[in-house]
């Protein structure tokens, strides 16, 4: 995917969250969450096209889950820990959470666990640009970007202009070691 494709992808995205909403009466109650580190961009600029879509700004936040994930154990160094910062109640909220890439759904489960810590929403509906496949948990995204079926041995990374990429892309690589 280039920039105009990834632009593309989140104002439609930004639509079809706007319409189930409104069909579910959550306009007002709709709120975005990102996923440190890749969904904190996405969904911000889901947020501005909702923004449009909808005539409202809907409240934002972020969650780092290193301290949430299953394998922090397995990973021996310790984890960099960025901060979580959801400054409105989630208490029967519909949450729209945002990653990068959907994988193993190991992500979104730790994402979830932690999610929980704030509040009980109403619903959580999952967001992403890319699901490549190959869950290891019963993970589905609500809505998806782009649809790509990639090898457990290549990884699927998300550049954005914000994160520091030259220029938005989406691009397969070799997974880089164990």
């Amino acid at each position: 995917m280039d920039a105009k494709d990834i632009s593309r992808a989140v104002a439609r995205l930004a639509r079809e969250i706007a319409e189930r909403a409104r069909a579910a009466g959550a306009g007002r109650e709709l709120a975005i969450v990102g996923i440190r580190r890749g969904g904190v961009h996405l969904a911000e600029r889901l947020r501005r096209e909702l923004r449009e879509a909808l005539g409202a700004e809907p409240p934002a936040g972020t969650l780092d889950i290193a301290l949430y994930r299953d394998d922090v154990a397995e990973r021996g160094a310790v984890p960099v820990i960025g901060p979580t910062e959801i400054r409105f109640p989630i208490q029967g909220k519909t949450i729209v959470l945002v990653d990068d890439v959907l994988y193993t759904g190991r992500t979104v489960r730790a994402a979830l666990d932690e999610l929980v810590d704030f509040g009980r929403p109403r619903r959580v509906w999952l967001a992403v640009l890319v699901d490549r496949g190959g869950r290891e948990l019963p993970i589905a995204a609500d809505f998806v970007g782009a649809r790509v079926e990639v090898p457990d041995d290549q990884d699927v990374q998300v550049r954005l202009v914000e994160s520091g990429a030259g220029e938005d892309a989406v691009v397969v690589r070799p997974r880089r070691g164990p």
